[in-house]
């Protein structure tokens, strides 16, 4: 799959010049290949905010304003919308792709193909495919991609070193987007260079930064920082020296604050040596115990970037407590684009209802930035299944304006990706993508149950395959009942939420169904609100979940898509609805064979 695809921008026909610089100069650019006459009024101190004249003529905004602006006016005019009035102005000022890029060219947990940037344990991209990549990000208002991995395997280390040069050519690139680079570095980076530690209150350790830092930003002088992963699945971090994370993270916030970068340091962090056997320690306990006592302990350079929830992007799973508990310090919730835990990019799911619940029980104005798992690759549409771009599309309006309904976001990625398509069929997508998140939700994890995904790959059902691991990932299922006690007189998580939500937690009676195997433990005869039982409950979910898993095979093979998407669309379909089977009676027969409980309809149980 070699063809380039526009995803949602099929209106831009031709490439870009090459010789772009600024992204004013894009958005003239931009505005001359679209045959639209807008004037474009720079003000220096818009910065990012735009506005448009209510007939087209003009945009006002700043340097990255403009382009933004411009791209709204050509969405408003290809979708038939009116344009926004008054000023824009994005309420996060981070708004960050992560990606997962290894310098080998793999991708951890990527599935749409290699990577953009690297192969072979060097830069390798496509300058061309890079200038549209940016213009994709910019069109939604993202304005930061992290490019490499978390996880910073060699030689991926030299990006900060002796590949500066290749570095400095990439962020210029972007830099006609609007798109500030950053990157992933290893905490414990100071060793390669004869520095016996990393502890962070050692002054050679911090000397070290301090210096390489200022290499790093005579290379790329609007770099926008660092991203850093420590103390967790075996990274080296401030854990190992005794220290605690706000004394990490600051050493290096200080490296960066002269140069105006920012650190953003992530709160996946808990011991992943746990004992199947403990029943006291529990892992969506870990981010709130580690960080929220440091609250106003950290530089005002460090971003704490918070996972969506307190496991590892779930297929359902309760905010995180973590994003309620420090009001003093800036955060920023974790998203991922990257379909590892919901489908790989086969099953169809559409995020945006996600990110509207999250964002209900958490508020907008809890976060200062957002961040997302990149689901990008060298795959000719970018996202391996073409309707997994809505997630990239909708994650940037998402991050300018956390308002904007799922409905609006799906629906206008529909208009401009299939600008051919008549209403009702258009319509008819939008239905099937709003309503994917809860297909797939029915036929695999059961009223919040965690980590029944096979082993390893995490595509497909392994109802016990993490249940003995030393991940703390345990649903502890046997004859009579099956969840986890977390309020206060099981482990006591649900005490990290303030009063509204622990009150809504607290008890199987007022908690949502969607979460009441994560937050109790319960009978499978446990009469559900609707007077069915648990076990016939999670029996109905799973057939139900099947069979709308083929229904939504019958309503794609009749909708009009172009022909590349269709066929993609469709072979992935089918790997979905095997994939659905698998679930159904895979789930259904391991809650059967514990429970000894028959179907109420009398379907096949194995």
């Amino acid at each position: 799959m070699n063809e380039k695809r526009h995803l949602w921008l099929p209106f831009l026909k031709s490439d870009l010049p090459e010789n772009l610089t600024t992204p004013a100069q894009t958005a003239r650019a931009e505005l001359e290949q679209a045959g639209i006459a807008a004037k474009l009024n720079l003000v220096t101190d818009m910065g990012e905010s735009w506005s448009v004249s209510k007939d087209g003529s003009e945009i006002t905004g700043g340097e990255t304003g403009v382009l933004y602006g411009a791209y709204r006016l050509m969405m408003a005019r290809a979708a038939g919308e009116a344009l926004p009035t008054g000023v824009q102005t994005p309420r996060y000022p981070l708004r960050m792709i992560n990606c997962w890029d290894n310098a080998d060219g793999d991708v951890e947990r990527g599935y749409s193909g290699r990577s953009l940037f690297f192969e072979g344990g060097k830069f390798d991209y496509d300058p061309a495919r890079m200038r549209q990549l940016g213009r994709l990000l910019a069109s939604v208002g993202i304005n930061v991609l992290c490019i490499n991995n978390v996880n910073v395997r060699d030689p991926a280390h030299r990006l900060i070193e002796d590949w500066l040069p290749e570095l400095a050519k990439l962020a210029d690139i972007f830099r006609a987007f609007g798109v500030r680079l950053m990157v992933s570095i290893d905490y414990a980076q100071p060793i390669r260079h004869g520095i016996p530690t990393a502890d962070p209150l050692d002054e050679r350790v911090a000397q070290w930064w301090i210096e390489q830092t200022k290499k790093v930003y005579a290379a790329v002088p609007d770099l926008a920082g660092y991203l850093v992963k420590a103390d967790s699945e075996s990274r080296p971090g401030p854990f190992t020296y005794g220290r605690n994370h706000a004394e990490g993270a600051n050493m290096l916030a200080r490296a960066l604050a002269p140069h105006g970068g920012v650190l953003v340091w992530r709160c996946f962090v808990y011991n992943c040596q746990q004992d199947w056997r403990d029943a006291k320690t529990d892992r969506p306990m870990a981010a709130y115990q580690h960080y929220a006592y440091l609250d106003g302990q950290f530089d005002k350079n460090v971003i704490l970037q918070v996972k969506n929830g307190p496991y590892d992007f779930q297929v359902r799973e309760p905010v995180s407590p973590t994003l309620l508990a420090m009001p003093k310090t800036t955060l920023a919730i974790e998203f991922q684009l990257a379909q590892e835990y919901t489908g790989h990019q086969i099953d169809i799911y559409a995020m945006p209802p996600m990110w509207r619940e999250v964002y209900a029980d958490m508020g907008a104005d809890r976060v200062q930035a957002i961040a997302a798992v990149s689901n990008l690759g060298r795959d000719g549409n970018y996202t391996g299944h073409p309707f997994a771009a809505v997630n990239l599309f909708a994650y940037g309006l998402f991050a300018w304006n956390p308002d904007e309904t799922p409905e609006h976001m799906i629906a206008l990625w529909c208009r401009l990706t299939y600008p051919d398509m008549d209403a009702a069929s258009r319509e008819t997508l939008v239905g099937l993508l709003m309503n994917s998140r809860a297909v797939y939700e029915k036929y695999t994890a059961p009223l919040g149950l965690c980590w029944m995904v096979a082993r390893g790959v995490h595509y497909g059902p392994g109802p016990d395959d993490y249940e003995y691991d030393r991940w703390g990932t345990y649903h502890r299922a046997d004859r009579d009942a099956v969840g986890i006690d977390r309020t206060a007189n099981g482990t006591g998580y649900v005490l990290q939420y303030p009063p509204e939500l622990r009150a809504r937690y607290e008890t199987p009676e007022s908690c949502p169904d969607e979460l009441k195997l994560f937050f109790h433990r319960l009978r499978y005869d446990y009469v559900m609100a609707d007077g069915r039982t648990l076990i016939q409950r999670i029996y109905d979910d799973h057939f139900e979940g099947y069979e709308q898993a083929k229904a939504m095979k019958a309503t794609l093979e009749n909708l009009p898509l172009p022909s590349r998407d269709r066929e993609e669309a469709l072979e992935r379909m089918d790997r979905q609805i095997k994939n659905a089977r698998e679930w159904c009676d895979i789930v259904n027969a391991f809650f059967h064979r514990f429970s000894g409980a028959e179907d109420a309809h009398g379907r096949t149980l194995y």
